[in-house]
């Protein structure tokens, strides 16, 4: 079932973020994933941030203020990638976060 496997990716992601030291609410009942930015980060905005995260990491997220004034201090996943795909985003974030 469809539902299964955006569930794995969910879980695959969540486990990801939060080994690279990005702890995430997991959601309930969607493709996409709401992250808040790291403290450390929160400053710059979203809009900054994911374009600094796709410059030094090739992670392409998007910023929480393109939905509105309420995502800003966050940005989205989405779950459509794979598992090892999912995984090598994850290992890429880990290596921006500790370098930055």
């Amino acid at each position: 079932c469809i539902c299964k496997s955006y569930e794995h990716r969910r879980d695959v992601l969540v486990d990801g973020l939060g080994k690279a030291g990005w702890t995430v609410e997991p959601p309930k009942g969607t493709m996409f994933l709401w992250a808040e930015l790291p403290e450390k980060f929160k400053a710059m905005g979203s809009l900054e941030f994911a374009k600094k995260l796709l410059q030094e990491s090739l992670v392409v997220v998007s910023p929480g203020i393109g939905f509105g004034p309420l995502g800003e201090g966050f940005v989205r996943f989405s779950l459509v990638e794979n598992e090892h795909r999912i995984r090598q985003a994850t290992r890429a974030i880990g290596h921006f976060l500790k370098s930055n």
